[in-house]
C-alpha cells in the first residue's frame, strides 16, 4: 500500500474550496496505515500492534489530527475514519501471524454520537478477514470528553458484547479518565509518555506510573507503557508492573510489514541486564499458584453450568478469550439464580438463548506472574470481594493464586531474608546488596554512593589471636559502621568476613568523604585495643604470608572505595559497577591513604 517515492514529493494543496470538499478522495490517494508493535514488556515478544495515520503530510497537513479535524468541518469524518479502520484491518490480517494478536485503533469522540455506526464500520472491515472482534482494541482518544456524551455507555456496553477490547489513550492528560474506570469495563490503559519518558530519572514520575498501574491491576485492566525510547524508560516501566510496551526503544511505526518482527531480542537483553542473584519471587509464585481450567468468553451459560456440575469444589473459573487472555471469573453465584428460578435450568438449556457468559463475567485482579509478591499482596488486599489474583505470561492466562498463596509465598520471603543476614553482625547479605544496588542505580534523582570496606592485614591477625579475637574486630566495625552512617537514608550491609558495605542517596561529597575518613581512622584507633601490649608497642605483629614466609604485618586498618553515581544518570549494567569498584578497591590497599573515590561515567 506504500507510495511510489515520485508521487511523495509535492504535498496536495488543501487551501481551496474544491480541495475541501474532495478531502476524502485525496486521503484515498496518500493515507498508508503504519503499524507500531506493542510488546511483552517481560519478553520482548510482540503482543499487538498499533495503527497510524501516515501520508498526511502529502495534503499539506502537520498531522493526522489536522485530516480529521477538516473531515468533521465538512461533515465527513465517519466516512473518513471507515476508510481507515479498512486499511488499517487489511494490513493486519496481511501479517504472516495474526492469530492470537490485537490491533488497536483509535477513535475520534465525535464518533461515538452514532454507535450503529461505529460497530457496522468494523463489521465491514472485518468481513472476510477471519479476525474476530476480539483481535480489536478501540483506543479512547481523550482528545475529546467521550464520558459526557448520553450514548457513550450504550457505546461501551455494545462494543463488549460484539467482543471488542476498549482502552484509553494517553493516560493522564484527557477528559474524565478516573471516572471512565469507575463507570465502564475498560481492558486497557495507555499511560501517556509525559510520564513515561525520563521515569527512570524522576522519582515523582515513577509514582505517578506505579500508583496507576496498581489501581489498574485491582480492577483487572491491563497497562501498556507508551513512549518509552529509552532503555531506561523501558526498565522503569518495567520495574513500575506496566504490562506491554510500546515506543522507538522497541520499534518505530513501518509500514513495511517485512519489516515486523515476532520478538525484538533487544528487549529481551535489556531484561538480562537487570538480572537478580537471589531465588526470584516468579519461582515462589509458580510453586504456589493453581492452574484452574478456563472458561472461554462466548461459551454458553448452560456450559458453564455443566462444569460447575462436574466441579462441585470449584467456586468459580477464570475466563479468556480465544487467545487466553484473561477477562475475569465467573463466579458459580452468578448462574444460581437461573439455577434456581423456575424453568431456569430449562431456559440455560436452551440453545436460543442467545447470552453468553461474557454477561456474567467479573472482574478480577489481573498481574504478571513476575510481578514481586509484595505488590501482588498489595493488589489483592485492595481488590474487595475476590477469591484470588489471576496470573499471566505474556499476557496469558497461566494460573491463579489465593490468598493462603500469597501468605505462603510472604513467609517463604521472610525466611530467605533471614537466611541473607550475616548472623554475627545481623546486617543484611549479599542478596540484598545487590537488590540495593540495582535499584539504586536506576534512581537519577539523586547522588548516590557506593561504600566497600575491607580490612587490611585481617588474616595474620586472625591467625595469631584466633577466630573468636576475629569475630572481635568485625562486631567493632559493625558497630561504628551504624554509628557514622546513621540515618535513613542509608543502607548498611555485611558482605562476608571482613567485608563490609554501605549506601547513601541525597548526600554531598563532602558528607560522604568526611563520614568514611571519621569511620576508617575511628576503627584504626579502637582495633588497637585488641592486640597485646608488646605487639601495640611494636606496631606489627608476626605471621606467615601467602607464601608461607614469615614477615611483619602492620596493625590491622581498613581500606574504602567509593563509587559515585552523580544525580542524572542511570544504570542496569550492573558488570561495569562491579569492576569500578574492584578498581577502586585495588588501589585503596596499595595506597597510603585508605580511602579511594571513583565517579561513575556512561
Amino acid at each position: 500500500m506504500s507510495l511510489p517515492a515520485a508521487r511523495e514529493a509535492t504535498p496536495l494543496p488543501l487551501d481551496t474550496r474544491i480541495a475541501r470538499d474532495h478531502i476524502i478522495s485525496l486521503a484515498k490517494l496518500v493515507i498508508d496505515p503504519a503499524l507500531q508493535p506493542i510488546v511483552e514488556i517481560n519478553t520482548g515478544a510482540v503482543y499487538g500492534y498499533e495503527a497510524l495515520m501516515r501520508g498526511h503530510e502529502r495534503l499539506g497537513l502537520n498531522s493526522p489530527i489536522e485530516l480529521l479535524d477538516r473531515a468533521a468541518e465538512i461533515n465527513r469524518l465517519e466516512e473518513l475514519e471507515r476508510m481507515l479502520y479498512a486499511r488499517a484491518i487489511v494490513k493486519f490480517s496481511s501479517l504472516s501471524k495474526v492469530a492470537g494478536k490485537r490491533l488497536f485503533i483509535n477513535v475520534d469522540g465525535r464518533n461515538f454520537r452514532d454507535g450503529n455506526s461505529l460497530l457496522s464500520a468494523l463489521d465491514d472491515a472485518l468481513r472476510g478477514r477471519r479476525i474476530p472482534h476480539s483481535s480489536i482494541c478501540i483506543e479512547l482518544s481523550e482528545r475529546h470528553n467521550n464520558a459526557s456524551l448520553p450514548e457513550f455507555a450504550e457505546m461501551v456496553k455494545r462494543l463488549h458484547r460484539a467482543g471488542t477490547r476498549i482502552a484509553i489513550d494517553d493516560f493522564g492528560i484527557g477528559h474524565s479518565e478516573l471516572k471512565l474506570l469507575c463507570d465502564h469495563g475498560l481492558d486497557y490503559i495507555k499511560v501517556d509518555r509525559h510520564f513515561i519518558r525520563g521515569s527512570a530519572e524522576s522519582e515523582r514520575k515513577r509514582l505517578f506510573v506505579t500508583t496507576i498501574v496498581d489501581l489498574a491491576h485491582v480492577l483487572g485492566i491491563r497497562v501498556i507503557a507508551e513512549g518509552i525510547e529509552t532503555e531506561a524508560d523501558y526498565i522503569a516501566a518495567r520495574e513500575a508492573g506496566c504490562d506491554l510496551a510500546q515506543g522507538y526503544f522497541i520499534a518505530r511505526p513501518t509500514c513495511e510489514i517485512e519489516e515486523l518482527l515476532e520478538t525484538y531480542p533487544h528487549v529481551v537483553a535489556a531484561r538480562a541486564n537487570r538480572r537478580r542473584q537471589r531465588r526470584t519471587d516468579a519461582l515462589l509464585v509458580r510453586s504456589q499458584m493453581i492452574v484452574l481450567p478456563t472458561l472461554l468468553e462466548d461459551t454458553h451459560p448452560e456450559t458453564a453450568f455443566e462444569h460447575f456440575y462436574n466441579s462441585p469444589e470449584q467456586t468459580f473459573f477464570p475466563v479468556v478469550d480465544a487467545a487466553g487472555v484473561p477477562r475475569g471469573i465467573l463466579h458459580e453465584k452468578k448462574l444460581k439464580r437461573f439455577i434456581y428460578m423456575p424453568f431456569g435450568r430449562d431456559l440455560l438449556r436452551n440453545r436460543s438463548f442467545r447470552q453468553t457468559i461474557y454477561s456474567f463475567i467479573t472482574p478480577c485482579p489481573i498481574v504478571d506472574v513476575n510481578t514481586d509478591a509484595e505488590r501482588i499482596l498489595e493488589i489483592f488486599a485492595n481488590a474487595r470481594e475476590t477469591n484470588g489474583i489471576i496470573l499471566t505470561e505474556n499476557a496469558r492466562y497461566v494460573g491463579v493464586l489465593s490468598a493462603a498463596a500469597l501468605l505462603k509465598i510472604l513467609n517463604e520471603k521472610q525466611l530467605q531474608q533471614a537466611q541473607d543476614q550475616n548472623p554475627l553482625t545481623e546486617l543484611p547479605g549479599n542478596l540484598s546488596i545487590s537488590d540495593y544496588v540495582t535499584i539504586a542505580a536506576l534512581d537519577g534523582d539523586v547522588d548516590r554512593y557506593f561504600c566497600y570496606f575491607d580490612f587490611d592485614h585481617f588474616k595474620p591477625f586472625n591467625d595469631r589471636y584466633g577466630f573468636q579475637h576475629g569475630d572481635r574486630a568485625i562486631n567493632l566495625f559493625a558497630a561504628l559502621l551504624r554509628r557514622h552512617f546513621g540515618g535513613s537514608d542509608a543502607f548498611l550491609g555485611h558482605v562476608g568476613g571482613d567485608d563490609f558495605f554501605a549506601g547513601c542517596q541525597g548526600r554531598s561529597a563532602e558528607e560522604i568523604d568526611a563520614t568514611i575518613v571519621g569511620l576508617v581512622e575511628d576503627f584504626e584507633q579502637a582495633v588497637v585495643g585488641l592486640y597485646e601490649p608488646a605487639d601495640q608497642q611494636s606496631g606489627y605483629i608476626l605471621g606467615m604470608d601467602r607464601d608461607g614466609r614469615q614477615r611483619r604485618f602492620p596493625l590491622m586498618r581498613c581500606s574504602a572505595a567509593i563509587v559515585h553515581l552523580p544525580r542524572g544518570l542511570t544504570t542496569n549494567d550492573l558488570n561495569r559497577i562491579d569492576a569500578l569498584i574492584a578498581e577502586a578497591k585495588s588501589e585503596a590497599k596499595r595506597s597510603a591513604t585508605p580511602v579511594v573515590r571513583r565517579r561513575f561515567e556512561m
